[in-house]
């Protein structure tokens, strides 16, 4: 007799899930089986509740990273893949065997950027300056992901220093042309390639998690976002996304690139995924005062909020000033406000105002090089001696011939930011941060109440994923609307919305003022339940092992 599969859904919990349970372990001759490319953590906590055992799980993500991350497509994602995971694994295993359950993450497998501090294992940045580096103690966000039971898989690419800590923004053309870095591509970690096409890039900064978690190697990831970097990534690798308000996830333990804007962010497969995993990292942290104001505010569950119809009613504003660019970027989003209305949402044109339209990457470039220079000074005190500890020692060793540094690019890019980057008691960069971050969030909030909306829809990216090799001057390059959410600080939600004729992702973002994923959650659970956009991309396709039996 052949085994059965059970589908596992959302409503795994149900009558129907539990009566289909009971048939297929009714004999010896049927088990249930999991599929890990469509299940959710809800999915895997009822294959756990019925005999799944976390090391099952871990094996299966470890047989895909062995399969299409260093060999077949040679996605190169992974930094450091984690030797002690099936160990860990099976430590949680035996505390749910003895009845101690941590909560939903319990035994589920994750990867981390290689900015988040782990205190066994190396955390690099992306750059071969950090490689070794053992940081004192975890990330605070780290820390909560290990209480509540995940299983930590490897850590991940990303453009070193977080791709504008070293960036040629700004810069003359001359200059900016020998600062290009390949798109997804560090010094530690050599060139991640995008999935769907291996001849484009993850995007940035956080792209080795969202080709990581695109390419199933892990039930979920942790990104950094200072302008777009959780999102760019999640857009390009066609994942879910989210850049939370600022404060709601402790920045304490990630290397920083301009502590004004930056946050951590989860990128899963799911809405559902990234409500749960959000749930487990929020929480005031005494070590980072920028999460003072979420008292009050956070929730440690937001999966309540993931209600099929939630768009009905709701006043959707749509932000064309960030489409025109690629065609087939703004079929799919056409097509995704025709399923908001579907939806029974009221659906609004908005228009930005021009001003802070064309000063957003000004305001970006030097607050962020300025506050890069001061707070990497910062984190790399926490170093031990041999590495690095100033802007000054980094720029000198990446142009030392005797260092045989990797990435003569980036070399230029930090060399020009340690060039321009002001002091944090210059009065341009005190206006800019004190005057004109104020005046940005003055527009956006003027916006949010001209068209009374409770959330502004736009494409994540106006084209999608790019070639690894950068083009001079990529049309629309500049403009995404991503910049808003750091230099308000509030949150911004993707959701995958469709394929290109040529098979690359779009997504939509679900853009809202502080405090709001709750709403955000909610509208982008009704659109992805609509519409389940998400495709595995074809050069990682299923494995036999992605069905696990048990």
């Amino acid at each position: 007799m052949h085994a059965q599969v059970i589908p596992l859904r959302r409503l795994a919990a149900s009558a129907a899930f539990a009566a289909a349970l009971a048939l297929s372990c009714g004999s010896a001759a049927n088990a249930a089986t999991l599929d890990i490319d469509k299940a959710s953590i809800a999915d895997l906590n009822a294959a756990f509740a019925a005999g799944l055992t976390s090391e099952q799980l871990t094996t299966a993500y470890l047989k895909r990273v062995a399969a299409y991350d260093k060999q077949g497509p040679s996605i190169n994602a992974v930094i450091t893949l984690n030797p002690k995971a099936i160990d860990e694994a099976r430590r949680l295993d035996a505390e749910r065997k003895a009845g101690k359950l941590r909560g939903p993450l319990h035994g589920v497998p994750i990867v981390l950027k290689d900015n988040f501090d782990t205190v066994d294992l190396q955390t690099t940045g992306g750059s071969q300056l950090l490689e070794g580096h053992l940081p004192p103690d975890d990330a605070f966000v780290v820390k909560k992901l290990r209480e509540a039971g995940a299983v930590i898989v490897a850590k991940v690419n990303l453009s070193e220093w977080a791709g504008s800590g070293g960036s040629v923004s700004g810069a003359p053309e001359a200059i900016a042309k020998k600062g290009r870095v390949p798109n997804g591509f560090s010094s530690a970690g050599g060139q991640t390639r995008n999935p769907h096409d291996l001849t484009r890039g993850p995007s940035g900064s956080s792209g080795g998690t969202g080709a990581a978690i695109a390419a199933g190697f892990a039930q979920f990831g942790l990104g950094t976002d200072t302008g777009g970097s959780v999102r760019g990534p999640s857009s390009a690798n066609g994942i879910v996304g989210l850049k939370p308000t600022r404060g709601l996830m402790s920045r304490d333990g990630i290397i920083p690139l301009g502590l004004s804007f930056d946050t951590g962010g989860p990128m899963a497969r799911s809405v559902y995924d990234i409500a749960v995993s959000l749930g487990a990292m929020t929480g005031v942290d005494p070590a980072d005062s920028a999460t003072t104001p979420s008292a009050g505010q956070f929730k440690t569950d937001y999966t309540p909020y993931l209600k099929k119809g939630a768009l009905k009613g709701a006043r959707i504003g749509i932000a064309r000033d960030f489409m025109g660019i690629d065609t087939g970027t703004d079929q799919v989003v056409e097509a995704a406000v025709a399923t908001l209305k579907k939806l029974g949402a009221t659906v609004v044109d908005v228009k930005y105002p021009d001003p802070i339209l064309q000063n957003r990457q000004g305001i970006y470039n030097t607050v962020v090089s300025a506050e890069f220079k001061h707070d990497l000074a910062e984190y790399l005190k926490t170093t031990k001696a041999g590495y690095p500890k100033t802007l000054d020692e980094v720029v000198a060793r990446v142009n030392d011939p005797k260092t045989g540094y990797r990435s003569p690019e980036k070399a230029v890019g930090l060399n020009y930011t340690n060039s321009v980057a002001l002091t944090l008691d210059d009065p341009l960069y005190l206006a800019t941060k004190n005057q004109a971050l104020a005046a940005t969030k003055a527009g956006i909030d003027a916006v949010f109440a001209k068209y009374q909306v409770d959330a502004i829809v736009y494409p994540t990216s106006p084209r999608p994923a790019t070639p690894i090799i950068p083009e001079e001057r990529p049309p629309g390059g500049g403009l995404s609307a991503t910049n808003f959410a750091n230099q308000t600080g509030y949150p911004d939600l993707i959701v995958p919305a469709g394929m290109t004729a040529d098979g690359l992702p779009v997504t939509i973002s679900f853009f809202g003022p502080a405090w709001s994923e709750p709403k955000l959650l909610s509208y982008g659970y009704d659109f992805e339940q609509a519409t389940h956009a998400i495709q595995m991309p074809k050069h990682t396709p299923a494995l036999p092992s992605d069905l696990i039996r048990y």
